[in-house]
């Protein structure tokens, strides 16, 4: 039997940048993956690089993890673009609460800034009229989560990682992990499955949140920042069996990709009409002139989504030499490498850059 110093379970963004760190801190590594590299969670990702204000906790580990971000901001394989956030208010009351969201994102050195009406047209001429204001921070960016996971996977690789693909890790043993093909593999574990995290971990719970996205045919220059609502956060974190949100992105290829929904309860990946109607009508009304363009594609992904919110990242304390990172929800690809940088860090005995109690798995077995 192959002995490792860590055993990754799950090749999406988290354990691949999990992965790709330990083998660069010199630990033997081993990754199992029984899909598509990236294939998971990640394929469902709109590759969204932000901070998001609402919870403190992940506010930290986000800003932790974009300053780690630059690292990839030359790099072709992550399509990185800085296009900068901007979130757009339709009330007042979402206007007013500006202030607020910029205080608490400058609290965690990340600097934004209030975006008068006038302001906004000129910077997105493109939004629908009678919108009251915005904010914008500039630094942020978006990649394509799915080949940053493969380069993160063959930096591991160049590194000396040995990768299992297609084979699947079907139960945990008092040693390692036992895989699909009768093998079994030695030494501590990480699991990194997201959705699939019960299957190996099954006292720690997980939901699993359906989301719809639409990629357009080339239409460069029609938009220019990623775009949110500023209700977004309401949205994405709320406990709705069903929602939808304004998050519309450019990418680099001049496409314009539209979401999002999240849905509760849904176990199949078929698109629904409904709820991409519901989705996209949202869209066309802050942006009336997407509904003038060809969709290429529609698909479909679960999220990850853990019972307070927070992804578990740490030590799985009724089991030795067990760690999990999962349940990122709509912030895996942000906060990836943060989070392989926080899980590495308490491997290894090390005082982390953040506070890691918030994340601890511990809290749900309580």
């Amino acid at each position: 039997m192959a002995a490792f110093d860590l055993i990754v379970i799950g090749a999406g963004i988290v354990g691949t940048a999990c992965a790709e760190l330990a083998v660069r801190e010199g630990l033997r590594v081993a990754v199992v993956e029984s899909g598509a590299v990236g294939g998971g969670a990640t394929a469902a990702a709109m590759g969204h690089l932000v901070a998001m204000d609402d919870d403190p906790a992940e506010l930290a580990l986000s800003r932790y993890s974009l300053g780690l971000w630059e690292r990839f901001a030359s790099l072709p394989e992550a399509e990185f673009s800085r296009c900068g956030t901007l979130w757009v208010a339709r009330e007042d009351s979402e206007f007013a609460s500006v202030a607020a969201k910029i205080a608490r994102l400058a609290a965690a050195g990340v600097q934004a800034r209030r975006i008068e009406a006038d302001e906004l047209y000129r910077l997105e001429p493109a939004l629908a009229a009678g919108l009251r204001g915005g904010m914008l921070v500039a630094d942020e960016a978006v990649v394509y989560p799915p080949r940053v996971a493969l380069h993160l996977l063959g930096l591991a690789r160049e590194g000396g990682a040995s990768c299992l693909l297609g084979r699947r890790a079907i139960g945990l043993s008092a040693d390692g992990v036992r895989l699909d093909d009768g093998s079994s593999l030695i030494g501590p574990v990480l699991v990194a499955t997201g959705c699939a995290l019960p299957e190996l971990l099954p006292r720690l719970p997980m939901r699993s949140r359906k989301g719809h996205l639409v990629i357009t045919e080339r239409y460069p220059g029609r938009v220019h920042h990623q775009l949110l609502e500023l209700g977004y956060a309401d949205s994405a974190h709320g406990d709705a069996d069903s929602s939808v949100a304004f998050n519309v992105q450019p990418r680099p290829t001049g496409q314009i990709l539209i979401g999002s929904s999240r849905e509760f309860g849904v176990d199949d990946r078929d698109v629904s009409p409904a709820m991409l109607r519901r989705m996209l009508e949202r869209a066309f009304a802050f942006v009336p002139m997407l509904r003038e363009l060809q969709a290429l594609r529609v698909w479909t992904g679960f999220r990850p989504t853990t019972f307070d919110g927070r992804p578990y990242i740490g030590a799985v304390a009724e089991r030795a030499h067990t760690w999990v990172a999962a349940g990122h929800e709509g912030l895996g690809v942000t906060t990836a490498l943060g989070t392989a940088r926080l899980l590495i860090d308490q491997m290894l005995g090390r005082a982390p850059a953040i506070d890691p109690a918030p994340f601890l798995p511990a809290r749900a077995l309580q």
